[in-house]
C-alpha cells in the first residue's frame, strides 16, 4: 500500500511513518520543515520526505493519506486530499486499527512524564526479554529510535491532544489499552481545551475504553485524577504516590532521588540506584514499576532494569561536558515540568550555578495561560534568559518578577547566546528549555564550550 503522511516529522507521526514502513508499506512524508532528529530517522528507514505541503507527492494517488493534527482546513495538502476524494485517516486511528488491535497495550497518559515513563516501561519489558513494540514521543537512549513494531506488548505514549482536524477527540481514545497509567493532570493545551474540566472529560473517556480485567495505575496524590476516577472506574485500580497510604509508594533515600526505595501495600519490594534525578523521576519510576508488575513481571526485575535506564533525548539531556561546564537540552512545555526539572538538578549539583535559557514555545505558554507560574517555576536557577517573540502578548518582566532581577529578556537567539557566553562561570550548568528546535542554541553553545 502507498501511504503518504502529512506532518511526518512530528515525533508521533514520525513514529507512525516508521511503523508503516516496517509493515511493508511504501511510505512517503511531508512536513512544513523537515528537520533532525526525526528527518534523519525517517530517511534511514528509506522514507522519502518532501519539504512543505504541496499536492505534488500525491499526484500518483496514494492508497491512504495519514493526516497529522497540526494540519487544518486551508492547508493546500489537506484541500487536495478532500477535493480529490483521497482515502484519509488520522495517525492515532491508523495506529489503533493496524498495530494495537490484538496487542497487549500499555498506555501512558498525563500532563507530564509521558515520554520518560513510556521509555522506562519499554526498557523494563526489553530487559525482561519480551521484545516490546512502542511508539514514544521522544527517543529513549536505550533504544535510539522512537518507534518499533516488537511483539506482544506495545507501549504507547497516550497524548490527550486532539486527534485531527476532523476528529477532535483526544488521541488516546483510539488505543484501547489493557494497562493505563495516569501520571498527573493539569490544565494545558489552551488552544483546544477551554478549561481543566474539558481535559478531565477526555481522561474519563479513556477510562471508559479500558476493559474490566485491565488495570489503571493512577497518581493518588492528584486531586484532578481523583475527580476523573469518581466519574466511573470499571477496571482494576491501583494508586501510587510518595504517601504510604496508597498501593505503591516511592521514597527518596538520597535527596536528589538517585537512590530510591519502593513499597507495595506497605511491603518493601526493592531499592534502586540509578543515574536519573528529581522527584518527578522518582514518580515516573514508581509508575513504570507498577505497570510492569501489572504486566506480569516481578518488581525486582523492573527495578533491576531501571538501574541501567539511560534516559531520553531532550529530557535534561547532557549534550556536552567540556572542562567543568555542562550543557543540557530539555523539552520544556509547562511550568510544572520546568520547576520539577530544575529542582531535581539543583538537588544533584548542590550550590553550583544553574543558568537557564527558556523559549516559551507551546501554544499554552505563548498564550500566557501560565505566565504567573513561570517565575516561581524558575526559582532554582541562578540566572534566566527568556527568549520572546511574536505571539507573546503578556509582560515577561512581570512574569519573571519573582526572580528579583536574575533574568534577561531577549528577542533574538544570537543575542541570547552572546550574552550567555559573556557570562559563563567555571562549573556552570547551562540548561536550554524549549519544546522546539530553539535555532540549535544548545548545540551552538556546546560547540562554543568545547572550543574554549
Amino acid at each position: 500500500m502507498k501511504i503518504h503522511i502529512l506532518g511526518a516529522c512530528g515525533t508521533f507521526m514520525g513514529g507512525v511513518a516508521m511503523l508503516a514502513s516496517r509493515a511493508g508499506h511504501q511510505v512517503t512524508g511531508a512536513d512544513q520543515h523537515t528537520y533532525p532528529p526525526m528527518s534523519t530517522l525517517l530517511e534511514n528507514e528509506g522514507i522519502v520526505l518532501h519539504e512543505g505541503y504541496s499536492e505534488e507527492p500525491m499526484l500518483d494517488k496514494p492508497d491512504l493519506v495519514i493526516i497529522g493534527n497540526a494540519l487544518s482546513r486551508g492547508n493546500p495538502a489537506v484541500e487536495y486530499v478532500l477535493n480529490q476524494k483521497l482515502n484519509f485517516t488520522s495517525g492515532p486511528r491508523w495506529l489503533g486499527e493496524n498495530y494495537l488491535r490484538g496487542r497487549e497495550v500499555i498506555a501512558v497518559a498525563g500532563t507530564h512524564g509521558k515520554t520518560t515513563t513510556s521509555s522506562m516501561i519499554a526498557w523494563i519489558l526489553e530487559f525482561a526479554g519480551l521484545n516490546p513494540g512502542f511508539l514514544i514521543g521522544g527517543v529513549p537512549k536505550n533504544f535510539s529510535v522512537s518507534a518499533r513494531e516488537g511483539s506482544g506488548y506495545f507501549v504507547v505514549e497516550a497524548d490527550e491532544y486532539d486527534t485531527a482536524f476532523f476528529d477532535k477527540r483526544s488521541k488516546f481514545v483510539h488505543y484501547r489499552p489493557q494497562i493505563a497509567t495516569l501520571n498527573n493532570l493539569e490544565y494545558d493545551h489552551a488552544d483546544i481545551f477551554p478549561d481543566l474540566a474539558a481535559i478531565e472529560t477526555q481522561f474519563h473517556h479513556l477510562m471508559r475504553t479500558i476493559p474490566g480485567n485491565g488495570t489503571i495505575i493512577s497518581n493518588g496524590a492528584d486531586a484532578n485524577l481523583e475527580r476523573v476516577i469518581s466519574r466511573g472506574c470499571w477496571s482494576k485500580l491501583q494508586r501510587f504516590s510518595f504517601d504510604g497510604k496508597y498501593d505503591w509508594q516511592v521514597e527518596m533515600i538520597k535527596p536528589d532521588a538517585s537512590e530510591l526505595l519502593f513499597s507495595f501495600r506497605e511491603e518493601v519490594v526493592g531499592t534502586l540506584e540509578w543515574s536519573q534525578c528529581g522527584r518527578h523521576s522518582a514518580m515516573n519510576a514508581c509508575t513504570a514499576i507498577a505497570a510492569s508488575v501489572a504486566a506480569g513481571l516481578p518488581a525486582s526485575t523492573a527495578i533491576e532494569a531501571l538501574s541501567s535506564f539511560s534516559g531520553v533525548k531532550r529530557r535534561l539531556e547532557v549534550i556536552t561536558r567540556a572542562g567543568d561546564i555542562a550543557v543540557y537540552d530539555d523539552f520544556a512545555h509547562h511550568p510544572t515540568a520546568i520547576r520539577l526539572t530544575l529542582e531535581g538538578l539543583r538537588r544533584k549539583v548542590g550550590n553550583a550555578r544553574i543558568v537557564v535559557a527558556l523559549e516559551p514555545r507551546s501554544n499554552t505558554m505563548r498564550a500566557g495561560v501560565h505566565a504567573h507560574e513561570l517565575g516561581p517555576a524558575l526559582m532554582a536557577a541562578d540566572h534566566v534568559w527568556l527568549k520572546t517573540g511574536e505571539g507573546i502578548d503578556w509582560d515577561p518582566n512581570e512574569a519573571l518578577e519573582p526572580l528579583e532581577g536574575r533574568f534577561k529578556i531577549v528577542t533574538k537567539v544570537d543575542d541570547m547566546l552572546q550574552q550567555m557566553k559573556n557570562n559563563l562561570h567555571p562549573g556552570d550548568h547551562v540548561v536550554f528549555m524549549s519544546n522546539g528546535g530553539f535555532e540549535a542554541a544548545p548545540r551552538r553553545m556546546a560547540e562554543f564550550i568545547e572550543s574554549m
